[in-house]
């Protein structure tokens, strides 16, 4: 059984935050196992002040949709605290807010895929308590799917954005806390920060091997079967393809009116793709691409959780697409994107523009692969190095 960094905590408070005011950065998974939440764990603690929660992308209890759709500071109806958004006209904690502030907690629940936002807020978070010299405590939990492989280019510097700010690959296998160690030491030497790691987690584990509840870190993200699929078929929130929000299974869906379901799975059940299967399933969006119109679709049945390679698999799904469909069907889509006004949405998630190149062009898929695979391979190896590290 995975005891959370929360559960830690919960149980035993650091004597370094007895007696001080803090501040949580928390949203809907923040619970125990027992499903209590973060914020009631704090407000009720006799051992410090709870003064102030802030809340990511989506809010602190799940309540926005989609991509660029803000929400608004408020006071906590019950607490009478206030509750700052990080996702609307601040995404960086202002002095301000951090005023009545002596240490801020982060729990948050990410899913393994480096353009996840909520990784890039506790970024943002690190660089405004160095400025202001307050400490920041990270609560572990499990990276869903850190079993999978590495997989997908690194992020190159020129392509940092809110959905991507260091140079890691897509499928990164790394927890929050290890992150937050990576950023510590890349960009952030001075931050005061302090990690309560999970216990009995390794990264051979699969969220349902954990013992704890999922509870959906995002509207679009339902199971942890749709966190599999995600570093992949997220690179599709870049096309003219939908990836099935409106549905039930957004993710591990996709299509659009233009695709050819039959030809489309008879040219990936060709390629031979480690780990997965596909089946024809169309689909009627009820919101967002193509809403209302039927979808010509196809969806990915993961058969081998060890083999299976969500970036790998979604270049040769893309690849087949613009195979067997009419010439110009499959387009990339123009800024913006998460804030994001210049560059190629698709560059930005995917890490740089080389994978978007290689599909224009139909370079063979082997070697774009190759090509992240070295660069993984140099990514590994730093990273084993570092503090960071935990081991496999």
């Amino acid at each position: 059984m995975v005891i959370t960094g929360l559960e830690t905590i919960s149980s035993h408070l650091p004597a370094s935050l007895k007696g001080k005011k803090v501040g949580v950065l928390c949203h809907a998974p923040s619970i125990t196992r027992e499903f209590e939440h973060i914020t009631d764990i704090f407000y009720r603690s006799k051992e410090c002040r709870l003064t102030a929660i802030f809340g990511p992308q989506h809010g602190v209890h799940g309540q926005t949709q989609d991509n660029m759709i803000e929400w608004d500071s408020l006071k906590h109806p019950v607490y009478g605290i206030p509750v700052y958004s990080l996702y609307g006209e601040h995404r960086k904690p202002s002095p301000e807010m951090l005023n009545n502030v002596e240490a801020l907690i982060i729990d948050l629940q990410d899913v393994g895929a480096r353009l996840y936002t909520y990784v890039w807020t506790v970024k943002l978070c690190m660089e405004a308590c160095t400025e202001t010299g307050i400490p920041v405590w990270i609560l572990d939990r499990p990276n869903p799917i850190g079993a999978l492989s590495f997989d997908g280019p690194l992020l190159k510097k020129e392509f940092f954005t809110f959905v991507g700010g260091a140079s890691i690959p897509l499928c990164h296998r790394m927890t929050m806390g290890e992150m937050a160690l990576w950023l510590r030491e890349k960009y952030y030497p001075k931050c005061d920060l302090n990690i309560i790691w999970m216990k009995n987690w390794k990264r051979s584990m699969m969220f349902g091997d954990t013992g704890q509840p999922w509870v959906l870190p995002s509207p679009n993200m339902p199971t942890v079967q749709s966190a599999v699929v995600y570093p992949g078929t997220v690179l599709i929130e870049a096309l003219n393809l939908s990836e099935a929000r409106g549905t039930t299974i957004p993710f591990e869906l996709f299509g659009a009116p233009y695709i050819n379901s039959d030809k489309l799975k008879k040219s990936l059940d060709g390629r031979k793709i480690a780990g997965c299967a596909f089946r024809i399933h169309d689909f009627i969006p009820t919101f967002h691409k193509f809403a209302g119109e039927l979808c010509h679709g196809i969806q990915i049945h993961v058969t081998d959780i060890r083999s299976f390679k969500p970036v790998e698999t979604a270049l040769e799904i893309f690849d087949a697409i613009i195979e067997t469909s009419a010439e110009g069907s499959l387009k990339f889509k123009e800024p913006p994107y998460e804030y994001e006004y210049n560059l190629i949405p698709f560059d930005i998630l995917s890490g740089d523009s080389g994978m978007r190149e290689s599909l224009i062009k139909r370079t063979d898929t082997g070697i774009e692969k190759e090509r992240w695979r070295g660069e993984i391979a140099e990514f590994r190896y730093e990273f084993s190095k570092t503090e960071a590290y935990l081991g496999d």
